[in-house]
């Protein structure tokens, strides 16, 4: 049993390098929370104060035997995901997250962004952020795909953000995510 250690209690945010990042699948991944990432990494710039979320969900299923007694209950699935809202809508890497990187185009006079039905690729990601005590926390997601984008609002006052979900698919060992905590902050 764990004693109270109030040392052991954290809060999170982010790096001031930046807290998310995102690469082609296939990128060198880092293991642990102070390697640099590879350059393919793209920070992916600010994040509302909501922060980032992470939610596991795992369905089950009832086996009753003859009496009516439930005798096993085996998990049938279980789904990872992250969310949070960009807030720098201007960013071509952002929007490429967003809309695609097909759908996103740049040029001297602006942007170009295409909204169609194609789907988002699959990318790795790594979120790093700051916890109490000078520790360095690194989740890294092998294998992820955006998979859902919230309502898009556009109000005088308020910066235009991107809801999005982020779902983290088993990698060739079976893992959605690592995460890493070191008390060494990774080089920016």
């Amino acid at each position: 049993m764990a004693k109270h250690d109030s040392s052991l209690v954290t809060s999170a945010k982010p790096l001031v390098s930046g807290a998310l990042n995102a690469a082609p699948v296939g990128t060198a991944l880092p293991k642990d929370a102070s390697t640099q990432l590879d350059k393919e990494f793209k920070n992916l710039g600010y994040v509302s104060e909501d922060g980032l979320t992470n939610a596991v969900e795992t369905d089950s299923e009832e086996v009753t035997a003859w009496g009516g007694d439930t005798v096993l209950k085996p998990q049938t699935s279980r789904t990872e995901t992250f969310a949070w809202t960009f807030i720098q809508a201007l960013d071509p890497d952002v929007l490429s997250e967003v809309y695609g990187p097909s759908n996103v185009t740049t040029a001297e006079a602006g942007l170009t962004v295409l909204h169609n039905s194609k789907a988002l690729p699959r990318r790795s990601y790594v979120i790093e952020m700051l916890l109490t005590g000078g520790r360095v926390k690194r989740i890294v997601i092998p294998n992820a795909q955006i998979t859902e984008v919230g309502e898009i609002t556009y109000k005088d006052g308020e910066p235009v953000g991107f809801e999005v979900t982020l779902t983290a698919f088993p990698d060739e060992k079976g893992n959605t995510a690592y995460e890493y905590i070191t008390k060494v902050a990774p080089s920016a």
